[in-house]
């Protein structure tokens, strides 16, 4: 089984895509990843690039996605050590590093600032690779 951590705006992509998490594969994530998917959208919609009914279906697939959610004690110890050694201002990147870390075989973050910290310290793959999957 291969597990892929993603960030928010990777889960939008999946679900925008109608992407269905094949036999075999497993998605986890920060417990954080539905709020900042809801953020992103709402975002856009204020912004208005983004159509609400769209942004709302969007937000359903989101909710509904098979993706294992983690929040424990050790996950967000890890979190905590790993922004205060990067010097982060934000604990919410180290979390998706942290879940790669311990959950995970690699990090799909469509999100650049998280990408370009999680370089070095977790194995990093393309949205693209994980859509190719549910293509199969």
């Amino acid at each position: 089984m291969t597990r892929f951590a993603i960030d928010a705006a990777a889960a939008l992509r999946l679900v925008a895509a109608g992407f269905t998490v094949p036999d075999g594969q497993q998605l986890v994530a920060p417990n954080l990843l539905r709020s900042q998917a809801m953020g992103l959208l709402y975002r856009d919609v204020r912004a208005g690039t983004l159509d609400p009914a769209r942004a709302e279906r969007l937000l359903d697939g989101v909710t509904t996605l098979r993706v294992r959610l983690l929040g424990d004690r050790v996950s967000r110890a890890v979190a905590w050590r790993i922004a205060a050694e990067q010097g982060w201002d934000d604990v919410a990147p180290a979390e998706y590093v942290a879940v790669a870390r311990l959950q995970a075989d690699v990090l799909v973050a469509v999100d650049e600032d998280l990408a370009r910290r999680a370089r070095g310290l977790v194995d990093l793959a393309p949205v693209e690779d994980l859509l190719a999957l549910g293509a199969s």
